[in-house]
């Protein structure tokens, strides 16, 4: 029989949730009886798959897991740096977690690393995208004391120069939806095989995808129908269901070896399926009694069996959007489905209210860092370093590296300013921002907020008031509750920043 591999992959993510001006998260009325819905994810999920109990047929106790150890997975940075300050057992099993991984798959961990707060990459400008991959890589390294192997996109969302960026930055594998697959052949030639549309693609193997510039990077497409049987329907109810599910999408027509894998959003382990922890612990205990594949990770499959064929990908194509990715610029009909009757054509004009203050804040930031940094974007990419660890040494390293010449105390000022105008700027683009039913919701304001943010920081260093004119753009996106997006603006982010500076004083 040939070899037979499980992989599980989990994508935990929650979009930051800070204050720009304060760097606290705020009590969230809908996240009850919980503070905000960072600690109430973390009470149903993070910390619960830490330490997951396996029962045995009296439902006793046999021995407590932590899933982090079995399954592949990926922490969006902005979250495991919440988890960090607030949660650090729970941030300790994640990384650990990923230290036992290396002792179970062959040295490959089984953490992955994640663009940095959740943008959507084919929207994104080449700077942003790659400023944003060097970001989550650098994240990465600093916590998990490793180089990721895998790097995980928002919303699986893709293009070739996404992929590129990837490549530079030493990425080997990403992860992507079935349909995402265009067309294949074996390596080496042959006639390329269309298989466009849902569930075509053979996802028991992986890919190579060759990129304009000569490199490559290798793709894996999930299993789609286990996928949604495991998000959508009851495949969690039962972890010895879920591993025979598993067990059986082998192909039994392929001597070659094969890989069954899925992915889905982290927190459908235990947040939108209760007990769903537990579901998967007893899944790996299955497949690990019954001996009918071997668990895991991508790292480690990869090394043992590299691509045997060659794909093309759909450009701008994403996991939650059958439309590509027009949920994050236009009203394409995907939302959540709570509130029928409701447009979401306020996308559009927010998506563009953000692409305006870019250009703006971009522009800005390259003729005010100019006089100071050899290369700004550059200096740009590394002010993650600070990001992390906002200590004197760091600081002076960063300059010592990018300043033209040594800087005085106020020309120091200036251009961390700076920095942190282009880091609002980019938090402005986090994904879910677009994602819900309307621009009032809470992710949407949190975008808005950090937009604000940068917005302040530019009137600081130029004395330009951007903020008249981001408002009457978002005069064109109307709103389920509030009118219009300038409406919202004045009612859920002005007056927040206002009390920000009352508090300040």
């Amino acid at each position: 029989m040939a070899e037979r591999w499980i992989c599980i992959h989990g994508h935990f993510y929650q979009p930051p949730r800070e204050d720009p001006w304060t760097g606290r998260v705020e009590q969230q009325i809908s996240a009850a009886p919980y503070h905000d819905w960072n600690e109430r994810i973390s009470a149903e999920c993070y910390a619960p798959n830490a330490a997951s109990p396996i029962l045995g047929g009296d439902h006793q106790v046999i021995k407590t897991v932590n899933n982090y150890a079995a399954m592949s997975f990926n922490f969006g940075p902005t979250l495991l740096s919440w988890l960090e300050r607030r949660r650090p057992a729970v941030y300790r099993a994640i990384l650990e977690g990923d230290r036992l991984s290396r002792e179970r798959y062959s040295g490959h961990g089984s953490a992955i690393a994640q663009v940095y707060n959740h943008m959507i990459m084919p929207l994104a400008g080449r700077r942003d995208k790659t400023t944003q991959t060097v970001w989550g890589v650098k994240d990465f390294e600093k916590r998990f004391g490793r180089p990721p192997e895998g790097m995980w996109l928002p919303e699986t969302a893709v293009d070739l120069e996404t992929l590129e960026v990837l490549a530079e930055a030493g990425i080997k594998f990403t992860i992507l939806a079935p349909r995402q697959a265009q067309r294949v052949r074996e390596i080496g030639g042959g006639e390329w095989r269309d298989v466009s549309g849902k569930n075509r693609i053979d996802p028991t193997e992986a890919y190579l995808c060759s990129l304009p510039s000569g490199k490559s990077i290798d793709l894996f497409f999930y299993d789609g129908q286990i996928a949604l049987e495991v998000a959508f329907r009851d495949l969690l109810n039962n972890g010895e269901i879920f591993a025979g599910r598993l067990q059986r999408a082998f192909r039994d027509e392929k001597a070659r070896p094969q890989i069954v894998h899925i992915a889905t959003d982290g927190e459908t382990y235990g947040h939108y399926r209760a007990h769903g922890d537990m579901a998967l612990a007893y899944c790996f205990h299955t497949i690990e009694r019954d001996g009918q594949g071997r668990l895991t990770n991508y790292g480690e499959y990869l090394a043992n069996h590299p691509p045997a064929r060659e794909v093309e990908i759909v450009e701008r194509s994403s996991w939650s959007c059958a439309h590509g990715v027009e949920r994050w610029r236009a009203d394409c009909g995907c939302g959540s489905g709570m509130h029928p009757g409701w447009t979401q054509a306020w996308r559009k004009p927010l998506r563009e209210a953000m692409d305006w203050l870019q250009a703006r804040l971009a522009a800005i930031y390259e003729e005010e860092a100019r006089p100071y940094f050899r290369d700004p974007w550059e200096a740009r990419d590394d002010y993650i370093e600070l990001m992390l660890d906002r200590s004197a040494d760091t600081a002076k390293r960063l300059l010592k590296r990018h300043a033209l010449r040594k800087l005085t105390r106020e020309e120091r000022q200036k251009v961390f300013k700076l920095m942190e105008m282009e880091k609002n700027g980019m938090l402005g683009y986090t994904s879910c921002g677009w994602f819900f039913d309307d621009i009032s919701g809470i992710e949407t304001v949190q975008v808005m907020r950090y937009a604000a943010r940068a917005m302040e920081l530019a009137q600081e260093l130029r004395g330009i008031e951007l903020e008249p004119e981001y408002v009457r753009l978002l005069e064109s996106a109307p709103s389920n509750a509030h009118g219009d997006g300038a409406r919202v603006y004045e009612l859920l982010v002005k007056p927040g920043r206002a009390a920000q500076r009352v508090e300040a004083r």
